[in-house]
């Protein structure tokens, strides 16, 4: 946050600048309500479009907008691309809950947002404090992450230590939170079609992990799947715990299968990556490969160290890579992870085919 235009709380603690875009003056009054309901958050503006946010972003300076994926004069997303362009900052997609406001909003996590939030259900809008909490805490992380970054294959690489030449990996297992939409599209597409089942736990709000599970089929050599109720984890397939479930890996004879569920959810998250880590090394063990990618919190450090304890082979993302150095950095501080690479290594190490010179 730029230093000489952030508010202060009572507390003393700094203010996030919001701009609110929607083309709905009722959208518009009811995000900026529940935003203001945090101490630590400053909406400092309105815009009906993409024009009139352009002015103000210019004279209001924000730090962070909140933007409605479908507006008149110009969509969301075309405006996204050129703010991207010309000056990058951190944005909160607004979706309708359809299959295309799904698609559009992953669109627009490809192209620079930084997350996404679903426009409440309209027989939901009496009692908006879940939805309130979301906003807000997307808000405030999105105000703490690295914009228009991206670590290539090109850029110095940020290893601990040399690739290990580890075992043979039976079942690759992935957690990520802000950022990770696109972190898990570079490891997945960098994937052979025959590569070990992979197990997802990404933090997504449930009206687009459906889509996020499609665009990634559509995308990798491999299968890409909504994990169900209770299935087979076969080679060459990925499967990607829905919004809103808990995703568990488990041993029935000498095939292993995952299942998903609605039990409560663990440091706040459902699906939690813990809890998918840890059932890997359970029922896994060391033929397992693990790889904690961007996100904000610690949700898979724990995961990561039963894992790491367990045998199995442990990655974390490195900082420079990751829009959030949150959760990889938690679990590196806590000794799970053995190694810490950038992004553009994680799949080939994953693999075993990352050794360096």
């Amino acid at each position: 946050m730029k230093p000489d235009t952030v508010f202060h709380s009572a507390s003393g603690g700094p203010r996030v600048r919001v701009l609110v875009v929607d083309d709905s003056a009722l959208m518009r009054q009811m995000m900026s309500e529940l935003l203001s309901v945090d101490p630590h958050i400053d909406v400092v503006g309105t815009a009906a479009d993409p024009f009139i946010a352009r002015d103000k972003i210019k004279r209001l300076e924000p730090d962070v907008l909140t933007l409605d994926v479908e507006m008149p004069r110009m969509d969301g997303l075309s405006f996204l691309r050129n703010l991207m362009r010309l000056r990058p900052m951190p944005v909160v997609m607004v979706s309708s809950l359809t299959a295309r406001g799904a698609a559009v909003a992953l669109e627009a996590l490809a192209a620079g947002a930084i997350d996404c939030v679903a426009k409440p259900e309209p027989d939901a809008c009496g009692d908006l404090t879940a939805y309130g909490e979301e906003l807000r805490s997307k808000v405030r992380q999105a105000a703490l992450t690295h914009v228009g970054r991206r670590v290539t294959s090109s850029d110095e690489s940020a290893l601990t230590a040399p690739a290990l030449r580890h075992r043979d990996i039976r079942m690759i297992a992935i957690g990520a939170s802000t950022g990770g939409t696109n972190a898990i599209f570079d490891v997945l597409t960098a994937l052979p079609g025959d590569a070990p089942p992979v197990v997802i736990a990404q933090h997504i709000p449930a009206a687009f992990s459906a889509a996020f599970a499609q665009r990634l089929d559509r995308n990798s050599a491999i299968t890409v799947m909504h994990a169900g109720l209770d299935q087979p984890l076969l080679q060459g397939h990925a499967y990607v715990a829905p919004g809103g479930r808990h995703l568990r890996v488990y041993r029935r004879g000498l095939a292993w299968h995952c299942r998903t569920d609605t039990e409560p959810a663990v440091g706040g998250h459902r699906p939690s990556v813990d809890v998918l880590f840890e059932s890997v090394a359970k029922h896994v063990g060391g033929m397992a490969g693990a790889a904690l990618l961007t996100g904000m919190g610690s949700d898979g450090a724990r995961g990561l160290l039963a894992l790491r304890e367990a045998g199995a082979y442990t990655l974390a993302q490195d900082q420079p890579s990751s829009v959030v150095w949150g959760m990889p950095g938690a679990a590196v501080a806590l000794g799970g992870a053995q190694q810490v690479a950038p992004l553009h290594e994680v799949a080939a190490r994953l693999l075993g085919r990352g050794e360096l010179p």
